[in-house]
């Protein structure tokens, strides 16, 4: 079985992450500045605010373009700056303690970045109580990390968490929603209760494409997800209709050393070799998929 066909999971939008589950957790290819990084003016002088928005700018790009060892010093000078500007116990560290951890989760040190993710809960919650959106992002950021370390009862019940406060505050159908549902979706799949993650990676991609259209990178997880789900199965025509999808988004909207792109055209080399299309591995298209995952492992 290749790599649990790794699936690609989905961190929480509150601070746009980029995670896996997994294998890759999900994300979107979202730069932001000074809001995302929970720098507000009037917090720090203005000088401060416009060194910040640059800093988190460029690392919310590398972070977006996988290249988190580049990203990983920038969020550090930032988190000190803000220490150091509105102390240890503000609620805007918390969202540079929540990206910290999702480093660590894309790069699969699940145990690593899991205190990152629990000092940015306890900050916020804190700051706003427990049933704040806000901090539902950060619970299912830790869930992502739970779950990556296969403590799955604790992680389902941390995603539970944040779904319940996320469907109460904001709808059935945001982003939020899709992205628990999917993460939610790869424990079932890892109970090998396929009907039931099905279910969920169904309404989850639905979500996604009413959201964003179907051409984005958080909708190809998805079915790259959906396609390893039917793989399991040996239901392998579906699975290479849903890998075909998730690819060409995949080339079209991220860089080629993106490791999405390599985890998804790995997924796909090994389906081709289970269908017996050894041939087909022979084409300059596959071969490139599989050289950027050797690379990247």
């Amino acid at each position: 079985m290749p790599c649990l066909y790794c699936c690609l999971s989905d961190l929480s939008r509150g601070e746009e992450q980029l995670w896996t589950a997994n294998g890759v957790k999900e994300g979107g290819v979202k730069q932001g500045g000074a809001e995302q990084c929970g720098v507000k003016e009037g917090g720090v002088e203005l000088t401060a605010v416009e060194d910040l928005w640059a800093l988190c700018a460029q690392a919310d790009a590398l972070r977006g373009q996988g290249r988190y060892a580049e990203a990983e010093p920038l969020y550090r000078k930032a988190l000190t700056i803000l220490e150091q500007a509105l102390g240890a116990q503000h609620p805007d560290i918390a969202s540079l303690y929540h990206n910290l951890g999702g480093l660590e989760h894309a790069r699969g040190n699940y145990a690593a970045g899991e205190p990152f993710a629990r000092r940015s809960v306890e900050i916020r919650e804190a700051a706003l109580g427990p049933d704040d959106v806000a901090v539902a992002a950060d619970v299912a950021a830790l869930a992502a990390l739970v779950d990556g370390q296969e403590r799955f009862d604790e992680a389902e019940a941390l995603y539970q968490r944040a779904l319940a406060i996320f469907e109460r505050e904001l709808g059935a159908d945001d982003m939020e929603i899709a992205i628990n549902l999917n993460n939610l979706a790869a424990i079932r799949y890892r109970q090998a209760d396929y009907p039931a993650a099905e279910k969920l990676y169904i309404r989850a991609l639905a979500i996604k494409e009413q959201h964003l259209g179907n051409d984005h990178p958080d909708v190809a997880m998805t079915l790259n997800n959906l396609a390893t789900l039917y793989q399991a199965q040996a239901r392998l025509p579906e699975a290479r209709t849903q890998y075909e999808r998730a690819l060409a988004i995949f080339r079209r909207t991220l860089e080629p050393e993106h490791p999405h792109l390599a985890t998804c055209g790995q997924n796909y080399a090994d389906l081709l070799l289970e269908m017996g299309a050894q041939s087909e591995l022979n084409s300059q298209t596959v071969g490139q998929e599989m050289i950027g995952a050797d690379a990247y492992r």
